[in-house]
């Protein structure tokens, strides 16, 4: 069990969610377990445990639904759970075979003919994937006009969600929040404050090349935005920023990958661009994440050795880090549920190296990002839970329950 520093007297509470796709179906099945230990701890039931919410990408959308519904955290979990573990790909985004053929085609058709014939052809795809689906969803999941009554009934601090701009190439953190909270800026990135909406989600959880970039108002510009775990270089700032003392940080991935098994070593042949485009998503969901829990941790230890008087006259303040993450790889899951995916979407991701086979682990890293099918958000969500229960001591720690 980890000692955690000792906090302020009502501690500012954050909760992160970071990027992933299918993947964040496992924070849910972690939000379930700290439901039920807090249920079991007879904790303040009525008081909300995550003041402030953080989210990015598909986190962005279980942040949103998670604050939406902060005057009944478990209702509000078991929605989110309910939706996720009925989840099919047509919910996210069109999975029919004529509409694999109306965009993923235009891709590999350039994959296939070049870029200059595609031109030629005035072949201009937006996406890999038509989302639409997505808005719909997240009409029924996030009803966003609660949020300023729950701000203002004290429910609620802040929801802040985080976006890429193409147009600028700057990192924005849009949040809705208590009027006194402060902007920020800081290299390449900064805070803009704007009432959260379905677009700040959209663009928020828009991979790259995989679904369309959304368009945003910033000030008085318009600007095109997508995922927000692209050049994200601080995921935990936004948090801090806001006000939070202690921050649970809930992964989509393991923040120290191990080598892969027998099953995956390498056979020495050149990479499919499948498995090229999951090392890539990796990249960006993962790697910023780790090194910034090491960054906080680092200053926190820093912090430590300065003195108390010379530290209460500075704004450094100590920041208790409690980190939920996968026990198991993710992409190994997903290969054993490729094939639950729809013919179409299948025959696509087949084109680009995703084999159905269970016994081929080549390309599932970049399925696993795509997989919106129960059976395996119903094993990521029982992952969560198996893996906040294993944390159970450092969970009530951490509250103080």
């Amino acid at each position: 069990m980890r000692t955690l520093q000792p906090l302020p007297e009502n501690p500012a509470t954050a909760l992160v969610l970071s990027g992933g796709g299918a993947r964040a179906a496992y924070q849910v099945g972690v939000l379930q377990a700290i439901a039920e230990i807090r249920r079991q701890q007879n904790a303040a039931l009525q008081v909300n445990p995550f003041p402030i919410v953080v989210g990015t990408s598909a986190g962005a959308i279980n942040a949103a639904a998670l604050a939406c519904g902060a005057d009944d955290f478990d209702a509000a979990v078991n929605k989110i759970a309910s939706t996720w573990s009925a989840m099919h790909a047509d919910h996210i985004y069109q999975a029919d075979s004529l509409s694999m053929v109306r965009s993923g085609a235009k891709w590999l058709s350039m994959l296939s003919v070049g870029w200059m014939v595609a031109k030629w052809w005035r072949i201009k795809p937006r996406s890999l994937l038509n989302n639409a689906p997505l808005g719909q969803l997240l009409l029924n999941l996030v009803p966003l006009e609660r949020l300023q009554a729950l701000i203002g009934q004290g429910h609620l601090k802040a929801l802040a969600i985080t976006a890429s701009s193409y147009t600028s190439g700057q990192h924005l953190t849009f949040f809705q929040g208590h009027a006194q909270l402060s902007l920020w800026e800081r290299t390449q990135r900064y805070a803009l404050r704007a009432p959260i909406t379905l677009d700040h989600l959209l663009a928020s959880s828009a991979i790259p090349f995989i679904f369309p970039a959304k368009a945003l108002a910033v000030q008085s510009h318009q600007e095109y935005f997508g995922d927000g775990s692209m050049r994200q270089s601080a995921p935990l700032a936004p948090a801090i920023h806001l006000g939070a003392d202690r921050i649970l940080v809930i992964g989509a991935g393991r923040m120290n990958e191990p080598k892969a098994d027998g099953q995956q070593q390498t056979d020495g042949a050149y990479p499919s661009i499948a498995q090229i485009a999951g090392h890539a998503m990796s990249s960006i969901f993962l790697d910023a994440l780790a090194v910034d829990i090491e960054r906080v941790r680092r200053i926190n230890q820093t912090i430590a050795l300065v003195p108390e008087a010379s530290r209460s006259a500075s704004r450094l303040r100590d920041i208790s880090v409690l980190v939920i993450a996968p026990s198991q790889r993710l992409d190994t899951i997903a290969s054993k549920h490729i094939e639950a995916l729809p013919l179409g979407v299948r025959t696509m991701l087949g084109a680009v190296g995703i084999s159905s086979s269970k016994a081929d682990f080549k390309g599932a890293a970049m399925a696993s990002y795509l997989l919106f099918e129960s059976p395996y958000t119903q094993e990521l969500m029982a992952l969560g839970f198996s893996d906040a229960q294993a944390q159970r001591e450092d969970i009530c720690a951490f509250f103080g329950w």
